[in-house]
């Protein structure tokens, strides 16, 4: 019950012109960062590692500015739904398409890359700039509320996006290659990988990261060409997309390297405007020591690791 009067409280706030939700993002602001100090601790644990060579003065300046980002970002997920595609289009603007119509015109689909920088959640409008019939779809991790996962699938889809579940999508790219439909598969690659897939580290803001493999896998496996999302806030509401064309042949690359490309791509981005990327994700939770300890210990049985465990400690 409590979902669906949520639910409706969201349709309803949609409605309200962005400027008014501007005045929102502002109180939210100020609960996230002074009240509820929403995990301020692990926002400035990886600022502080992240750039270890700026002073304390201008981390709490960005610390600042992306808690500030953060509740536009909010305010701005739900507004797409009562949004018409005239005003979707002026505010975020997709540049260098004809680096993606290239490809299609080649009759090879493509798999894109981007990271939580920005507001990612509008990307999902890029199907207002395809010619053509290309199949656009987004990957996500359907949510265990089945009420606010339908209303994310509706807002995701509004401009023609295809949501997919993140563990469908090999099976849909492995049907459209047979029936030879084009598409765009967008790939959120900055998160933390969870402990099963701790196999690739790399160096990423001064830190010693895993990286998520799939999106390399997938590309080299089919030989999709791969672009770069790059993302550029340009003021409240407004925004512009730039489209990188990062590898053409992935299937002749080194294991590893493409990974190491557009990781180094968003990691450049976040340099240049660190307040746009998701700093209270807990990026770097995992450790190489937790990654080789696992290895090592690959087909044991759960007593026996309970065992070692205990006597590390």
């Amino acid at each position: 019950m409590v979902s669906y009067l949520l639910r409706g409280l969201i349709w309803i706030i949609s409605y309200l012109p962005l400027r008014v939700l501007y005045f929102f993002s502002d109180i939210l602001y100020y609960l996230l960062y002074y009240v509820v100090r929403y995990r301020r601790n692990v926002v400035r644990t990886n600022l502080r590692n992240a750039f270890p060579e700026k002073e304390g003065t201008e981390l709490t300046r960005i610390e600042k500015k992306f808690y500030r980002n953060l509740g536009d970002i909010f305010v701005e997920l739900y507004k797409p739904w009562h949004m018409s595609e005239q005003e979707m289009r002026r505010r975020c603007v997709f540049k260098h398409t004809e680096i993606l119509q290239k490809y299609y015109d080649q009759g090879r689909s493509v798999i894109g890359v981007l990271g939580h920088y920005g507001n990612w959640e509008w990307m999902a409008s890029y199907a207002l700039w395809t010619k053509g019939n290309i199949d656009f779809y987004t990957l996500y991790k359907p949510m265990h509320n089945k009420v606010m996962d339908q209303l994310m699938i509706e807002i995701r889809s509004r401009f023609g996006a295809r949501p997919v579940p993140k563990n469908d999508i090999l099976r849909l790219i492995v049907s459209n290659l047979r029936e030879g439909r084009l598409f765009l598969a967008g790939f959120i690659a900055d998160q933390t990988p969870n402990v099963n897939n701790l196999n690739f580290w790399m160096e990423f803001l001064h830190q010693d990261t895993p990286v998520f493999m799939g999106t390399e896998k997938i590309a080299r496996k089919f030989n999709l060409p791969v672009i770069s999302l790059q993302m550029k806030k340009l003021k409240r509401g407004y925004y512009e997309v730039d489209f990188v064309d990062l590898c053409g042949e992935p299937a002749l690359l080194a294991p590893g390297e493409l990974t190491r490309m557009h990781t180094r791509f968003l990691e450049q981005q976040i340099q240049k405007a660190p307040e746009y990327w998701l700093w209270s994700h807990r990026r770097w939770k995992h450790k190489r020591e937790e990654a080789v300890y696992l290895e090592e210990n690959k087909g044991k049985k759960p007593e026996e690791n309970k065992i070692e465990i205990k006597k590390e400690r």
